[in-house]
């Protein structure tokens, strides 16, 4: 006769979620009980030491995208486009939920002007900002040349 699993201890609200934390060889891991089976908690929750700055940049980006962007669905697959990023961590960003992460924020830098902008704001190096103004600005010269030259009446 086969004998049917029984667990020890039964959970009298089987629905109830209860959280254990158990210290395994220097590391903290989270269970939860449910069931009357221990699950570990999957994903890590990292807090930023300073939570201001976090916040900061947070909402710096995302301000800077939908400047550029706006904040319609054909904006988060422009993000997604120039990051490679999901649709979930686009929208997310464009929310000011999340902040991107290293390379993701470099490919943002590297096709909106504001992103960029407000990322050298945040590092404090406003110097960077009037040099690519400037490069705007003579690329603009420079086209505006060319439009001229080509209306004018040739003798």
């Amino acid at each position: 006769a086969a004998r049917r699993y029984r667990p020890k201890y039964s959970n009298p609200k089987p629905l109830e979620r209860t959280q254990n934390w158990i210290k395994l060889g220097g590391k903290v891991r989270v269970y939860i009980e449910e069931m009357g089976k221990m699950v570990p908690i999957k994903g890590t929750i990292v807090q930023a030491r300073n939570a201001k700055v976090r916040d900061d940049y947070v909402l710096a980006i995302s301000e800077a995208l939908r400047h550029d962007l706006g904040s319609s669905a054909p904006a988060i697959k422009t993000i997604m486009r120039w990051t490679g990023a999901s649709n979930r961590a686009a929208k997310y960003w464009l929310a000011g939920e999340r902040g991107p992460g290293g390379w993701h924020l470099i490919q943002l830098a590297r096709n909106s002007d504001a992103v960029l902008h407000a990322f050298l704001m945040m590092a404090d190096r406003d110097i960077f900002e009037v040099s690519i103004e400037l490069n705007a600005a003579q690329a603009s010269l420079t086209r505006a040349a060319a439009i001229i030259k080509a209306l004018a009446p040739r003798s």
